[in-house]
């Protein structure tokens, strides 16, 4: 067997591999992680303005904390 055949044939016997395997298609395997991945920038902004907006406070917080245990 020459090694275009070898390749051939594993390249058969792995193709199965690549398939999902609930039976969706590929392109709605691939819209569920996009929808995931914008869930996950939305809460991402979400935690940056929350910090943005009370990041001094906690700053503050945490500088008081820091002097007390240094006291």
């Amino acid at each position: 067997m020459d090694i275009t055949a070898a390749l051939a044939t594993l390249a058969r016997q792995t193709a199965g591999w690549l398939r999902p395997a609930d039976g969706r298609e590929y392109g709605e395997r691939g819209q569920g992680m996009v929808e995931y991945a914008l869930i996950l920038m939305l809460v991402a902004i979400v935690v940056i303005v929350i910090l943005q907006l009370v990041g001094h406070q906690t700053n503050n917080v945490f500088s008081n904390v820091s002097n007390g245990l240094n006291a």
